[in-house]
C-alpha cells in the first residue's frame, strides 16, 4: 500500500533539471507513474539480467497465506528502490535529493527524513533532520543517518530505537550497521520500560553498556562493560556479557537463584547451561547451602528421530547437618525398536522400550530435599525397564519393576512387592462375530510374574504366579436404552519360596464373574430460571454374580481395597489387582440427571446417586495385618449412598459435592466439597472441605486475585504492544491446606506479585510438610525484568505446581514478524 504520493508527473518533471527531463530507463517504470518513484540500482542492467534468469516457460506461482519475511539472496540485487518526496531534484542517473516527508523503501527497510540525499551509483542514503528507520521492524529514530542500501553498512547519530519484539526500547550515541546482520551500539542503554511522551527517560531499570555487538545471523549478543540498575541502583555488573536475542538456545551462565530454607539455610545456585548439539543439551546447577555444603547437580537431555530422554544427578560429597555422602539420580528413556521404519527381529508391529530409574542414597533424602523428586509419591521410588510391543489385536509386554522404599520410623508404610520378572500377553478383539451375531468384544489375557521382597517386613513369602483372564461381552444399544451383558473366567497358579500356613507350596484358584449393566435415558425440554434446557433421566442397574473361593491363605502380592465411588460401585470386584477377587452378589442401583445447554450441548449440572444391594454375604476381604486398607467380611446388605452434584451455570464458576452417607449411623462417612471462580484473566478462586469420618479433616483454599479489587475499582490494565501490561497492580496467589483434625496448617504456598509493567516481582512463601511434627520452609523471592531475564529465585514453578488455575502475569508469545511494524 502507498500511503503517500509525490506530486503529480508534470510537477515533478519540471521540479528536476534539464538533463534529469529524459526518459527513464528503470525498472518499475509504471510504479514511477503511478507514485512518481525512482527504481533502482543499475536499472536497465537489472532489468536486463532479470530477463536472461526467467525461465522460457515462466515462473510457476503458488499461493500461500503468509508474506515472506526473507527475500532468498538472488533476488536482492533486483530489489527496486522507491523514493518520495515534497520536493525532489537531481539526475536519475546520479544523485538525488529530496524534502519534504523524504521516504525511501527497499523490501525490508524503510528511511523517513526532513531531507535525504541518495546516490544511485553507490547506493548511499544520507538522512538528515528527524530521521526514523525500519528496519526488518526494529525502529530507530535521530538526527542524522548515513546508509548504504546495498551492503547494508552506515553509521547513525543519537539514535533512539524500539526492537521489533514492541518491548524492548534504548538508546546510544552511535549505531553503526556492519552489514545485513551486524548492529554496533555504542554507549548503549536498553530496556523494556515505555517512553513517557515529553518527558526524559528514566526507566526503572536498565542495562548500561560501553558497546553492543549483535549478530543477527548467531542471534546473539555482546555486550562490554555492562552494569544492570534497578531503580537508579546498580545491581549487577559485569566486564564482558554474551546474550541470546532469540530463543535460540546458547551455552552460558543462567541467572542464578537465591532461596532462604529454614533447615538448609542460606541456598545459592549459579547454573551453567551447555548447547551441546541441536538435539542434546545440558545444564550444571552447583549449589550452596550454608548449612550444609555443596550440592553438585546435572541434567542431560537428548532427542532423536526414534529414541529421547534424560537424566539428572546430584551429590553432595559432605552434608555437614547429616555427616555423610548424599546423592540421588534418575533416568527416563523411550526408545522406538521397531516400528516406523525400524526392524528389529523380524517383527510386525511397533516395538518400545521405557526405562525409569529414581535412585537416592538413604531414607532421610525425601525429607531433606523435598523438591528433588518428581513422582506423586515421594517415599516410594519406582525403578522399572518395560518393553511393550502391539500388532493389531496382539499386545505384549515384558518388565522389571523394583521399588526403594524411603521408610520413616513415626510412620512406616509396607513397600511394594517387586516384579522380577513381569511377562505379559494378551489378545484383543472387538465387535467379533460369534455364533452369527456381530459386536461381540472379547479378549485374553495371560501373566507371568515373579513377586520378591523382604518377608521380615512384608510377612507374606516370596512367589511367582501365574495368571488367565478371559472376558466376552456385549453391548446392545440404542438412544433410550442399553444392556451389557459380560462374562469372566480368572484362573491364577502361585508357586511359593517356601511354605503357607498349611504346609502347601503351590495353590490354584479358579473363579468365573457374570455382570449385567443396563440403562435408560429419558429426555425433556425445560426451563429453569428462565433459561432453557435439555433434561436428562438416566436410571442405572448392574448385577454381578461372583462365587466364594477361601483366600485367606493366599499371600497378598498386588491387591487393595478399591476407592467407593460412582465407577467402583458398578464394578465387578471390590479390589483392585488380581490377588483378590471379592464374593460380590450384589445389585447396584442408581440415577442420574443431566442439564444440557440445547445449544451447544454442554453439560450445565450433573446430579446423581447409586448404592448397591449385597444379596449375599462379602466373605473375601483383606485382612488389615497385610498392612494395606481392609477390614472385615462384609455383612451389611445396604452399602453407603454416594450422591453426587457438579454445577457450572457459566463459564466462570463451578460447583462439585460428593458425600458418602452411611444410613445406619446417619453420617456422612466421606465428603467432599468444592467450588471455583474464575470472572477472568488473572483472578480466580478456589476452595475445597474434604471430610473422611474418623480419619481427617482438611479445607484447600487457593487464590490469585488482584489486591486493587478488594477495596476499589481494579486500575486500568492497557496493553502493550507486545503484549504487555501497562497499568502498575498488586496481586495476591497462594494456597492454603488447613487440617481441621490437627488444627494446624498442612502446606502453605502464599504471596504477592506487583506487576509495573516492565518488571515483575514476586514474593512467596512455602511450607512444605516434612513429618508429622516437621516442615520444610522456604522463602522465595524473584525480580522479573520483561523481555530480559529473571533474578532469584523460582517461584512460579512453585506456583504453577500448587495453586490450580494460576496463570503466568506473562504468557509465552510467538515471535513476532516485521509485518506487525509495516509502514
Amino acid at each position: 500500500m502507498i500511503r503517500r504520493f509525490a506530486p503529480p508527473l508534470p510537477t515533478l518533471l519540471h521540479r528536476l533539471p534539464r538533463a534529469a527531463r529524459a526518459p527513464l530507463a528503470l525498472p518499475g517504470l509504471w510504479a514511477l507513474l503511478a507514485a512518481a518513484a525512482l527504481a533502482a540500482p543499475a536499472a536497465g542492467q537489472a532489468a536486463e539480467n532479470a530477463a536472461e534468469a526467467a525461465p522460457a516457460a515462466g515462473v510457476p506461482l503458488r499461493a500461500s497465506p503468509l508474506l515472506q519475511e526473507h527475500l532468498p539472496p538472488q533476488v536482492h540485487d533486483y530489489l527496486p528502490i522507491f523514493l518520495f518526496g515534497e520536493r525532489l531534484w537531481g539526475q536519475a542517473d546520479a544523485q538525488v535529493v529530496l524534502e519534504g516527508a523524504a521516504e525511501l523503501r527497499r523490501h525490508d527497510i524503510v528511511i523517513r527524513a526532513d531531507r535525504l540525499e541518495f546516490d544511485r551509483r553507490s547506493q548511499e542514503a544520507r538522512a538528515l533532520g528527524q530521521v526514523r528507520v525500519n528496519r526488518s521492524g526494529d525502529r530507530f529514530s535521530g538526527p542524522e543517518l548515513l546508509f548504504n542500501v546495498q551492503t547494508q553498512r552506515g553509521h547513525f547519530e543519537q539514535p533512539e530505537f524500539s526492537l521489533l519484539d514492541g518491548i524492548g526500547l534504548g538508546d546510544a550515541s552511535r549505531i553503526e550497521f556492519l552489514g545485513e546482520d551486524q548492529t554496533a551500539l555504542v554507549d548503549a542503554r536498553y530496556s523494556t520500560c515505555p517512553r513517557t511522551p515529553g518527558a526524559q527517560w528514566r526507566p526503572d531499570w536498565l542495562v548500561r553498556a560501553a558497546r553492543i555487538d549483535i549478530d543477527h545471523a548467531q542471534e546473539v549478543g555482546r555486550a562490554r562493560g555492562a552494569v544492570l540498575e534497578f531503580l537508579g541502583v546498580p545491581i549487577l555488573a559485569a566486564p564482558f556479557l554474551s546474550f541470546p536475542i532469540s530463543d535460540k538456545r546458547k551455552s552460558g551462565l543462567l541467572p542464578p537463584t537465591f532461596n532462604i530454607d529454614n533447615i538448609s539455610g542460606i541456598e545459592l545456585t549459579l547454573p551453567y547451561y551447555l548447547n551441546l548439539a541441536p538435539n542434546f543439551d545440558a545444564t550444571l546447577y552447583p549449589t550452596f547451602m550454608s548449612r550444609r555444603g555443596l550440592d553438585f547437580g546435572a541434567e542431560f537431555r537428548y532427542l532423536q528421530p526414534h529414541y529421547s530422554g534424560q537424566l539428572r544427578a546430584s551429590v553432595m560429597p559432605s552434608d555437614r547437618l547429616r555427616d555423610d555422602a548424599r546423592w540421588g539420580y534418575s533416568l527416563q528413556h523411550q526408545q522406538r525398536l521397531s516400528g516406523d521404519g525400524l526392524r528389529l527381529f523380524d517383527l510386525e508391529g511397533p516395538l518400545d522400550l521405557r526405562l525409569n530409574i529414581n535412585r537416592v542414597s538413604d531414607d532421610d533424602y525425601w525429607r531433606d530435599f523435598p523438591r528433588s523428586h518428581t513422582g506423586l509419591t515421594a517415599r516410594l521410588l519406582a525403578s522399572e525397564a518395560v518393553l511393550n510391543w502391539t500388532n493389531g489385536p496382539w499386545a505384549a509386554s515384558a518388565g522389571v519393576h523394583q521399588w526403594q522404599t524411603l521408610q520413616d520410623l513415626h510412620a512406616p508404610i509396607v513397600p511394594p512387592y517387586d516384579r522380577l520378572p513381569s511377562l505379559a500377553l494378551r489378545y484383543t478383539r472387538n465387535d467379533a462375530r460369534i455364533a452369527g451375531l456381530d459386536g461381540w468384544d472379547w479378549s485374553l489375557l495371560s501373566e507371568l510374574t515373579r513377586f520378591q521382597s523382604d518377608p521380615a517386613r512384608t510377612h507374606q513369602v516370596n512367589g511367582t504366579r501365574a495368571l488367565a483372564l478371559a472376558q466376552i461381552g456385549r453391548r446392545w444399544q440404542t438412544p433410550g436404552w442399553f444392556v451389557h451383558p459380560r462374562a469372566q473366567w480368572h484362573s491364577t497358579h502361585y508357586r511359593f519360596d517356601a511354605a503357607l500356613a498349611d504346609g502347601s507350596l503351590q495353590a490354584t484358584r479358579s473363579l468365573p464373574t457374570l455382570s449385567l449393566d443396563s440403562g435408560l435415558v429419558f429426555e425433556r425440554s425445560a426451563r429453569y430460571f428462565g433459561r432453557p434446557f435439555t433434561q436428562t433421566l438416566e436410571p442405572r442397574a448392574f448385577f454381578t454374580w461372583t462365587p466364594y473361593r477361601d483366600q485367606r491363605l493366599l499371600p497378598n502380592y498386588d491387591s487393595a481395597v478399591k476407592d467407593f465411588n460412582f465407577s467402583s460401585i458398578f464394578s465387578e470386584n471390590a479390589f483392585g489387582g488380581h490377588d483378590r477377587i471379592s464374593d460380590t452378589r450384589a445389585l447396584t442401583v442408581g440415577a442420574s440427571s443431566r442439564l444440557l445447554d440445547p445449544d451447544s450441548g454442554a453439560e450445565v449440572a450433573h446430579f446423581g446417586l447409586a448404592q448397591r444391594y449385597l444379596l449375599r454375604d462379602q466373605n473375601v476381604f483383606l485382612p488389615r495385618a497385610s498392612g494395606l486398607p481392609g477390614g472385615d467380611p462384609v455383612r451389611e446388605r445396604l452399602s453407603d449412598t454416594l450422591l453426587g452434584a457438579r454445577i457450572q451455570w457459566s463459564p466462570l464458576w463451578s460447583l462439585d459435592a460428593n458425600v458418602q452417607f452411611n444410613h445406619q449411623t446417619r453420617n456422612s462417612v466421606r465428603s467432599t466439597l468444592s467450588a471455583s471462580y474464575t470472572p477472568g484473566p488473572f483472578r480466580s478462586v478456589s476452595a475445597a472441605y474434604r471430610l473422611q469420618r474418623g480419619v481427617s479433616e482438611q479445607v484447600d483454599l487457593s487464590w490469585q486475585w488482584p489486591l486493587s479489587a478488594l477495596w476499589g475499582p481494579p486500575a486500568a490494565a492497557q496493553r502493550q504492544p507486545g503484549g504487555g501490561r501497562c497499568a502498575r497492580q498488586w496481586y495476591s496467589v497462594g494456597r492454603i491446606n488447613y487440617s481441621v483434625t490437627d488444627g494446624k496448617v498442612v502446606d502453605l504456598v502464599a504471596g504477592f506479585e506487583y506487576d509495573a509493567g516492565c518488571w515483575i516481582a514476586r514474593l512467596v512463601l512455602e511450607q512444605l510438610q516434612r513429618g508429622q511434627a516437621a516442615a520444610n520452609q522456604r522463602v522465595l523471592f524473584q525480580l522479573e525484568l520483561n523481555g530480559f531475564s529473571r533474578l532469584g529465585s523460582n517461584p512460579l514453578q512453585v506456583l504453577r505446581e500448587h495453586v490450580p488455575r494460576y496463570q503466568p502475569l506473562r504468557e509465552e508469545i510467538n515471535p513476532p514478524s516485521r509485518f506487525h511494524r509495516y509502514d
